[in-house]
């Protein structure tokens, strides 16, 4: 059993689930060309039900007004194209990453773009259904806690 800590709060795991009508090429996507590691597959015996979870790293939940996310969509693709949910994937090489995925079948929306904030995104239509981002950090946190526009809502 998972127990809050400090550093969790109350909340101690994010699970975006989503159903995929080709699960196997779901699951290849996302753990074997992605990288996210399987952490635990259940299949109903029976049942022709199955689920694998994926361990995706620190998990943020990311809420942005409709100008945040028209401003991103602009930087990002140049034109609006996010639905309502788009879950993003940090990676430590963008553009190697994101040409895996589109071999693997995910359809480019844009390619790796720099961004004002210093990191690198592409946007892909992937399995599932999903609206994704790959995002590789060039700034550490504090870094961009510096520049101009960035911050908490504590500052």
């Amino acid at each position: 059993m998972t127990e809050q800590t400090p550093e969790t709060g109350p909340v101690v795991q994010l699970r975006l689930v989503v159903e995929a009508d080709d699960y196997e090429q779901a699951v290849t996507f996302y753990r074997d060309v992605l990288g996210l590691r399987e952490q635990e597959a259940f299949e109903a015996e029976g049942e022709g039900a199955k689920v694998t979870i994926l361990h995706a790293g620190y998990a943020t939940v990311e809420i942005a007004n409709p100008a945040q996310r028209r401003m991103i969509d602009e930087l990002e693709v140049g034109h609006p194209t996010t639905p309502r949910l788009r879950v993003a994937f940090e990676v430590l090489d963008a553009e190697e990453r994101t040409q895996r995925l589109v071999d693997a079948g995910a359809s480019l929306v844009a390619p790796p773009t720099e961004t004002p904030w210093q990191s690198l995104n592409s946007r892909l239509d992937a399995p599932g259904g999903l609206h994704i981002t790959l995002f590789q950090e060039h700034l550490s946190r504090e870094e961009r806690a510096q520049l101009e526009g960035f911050g908490t809502g504590d500052d």
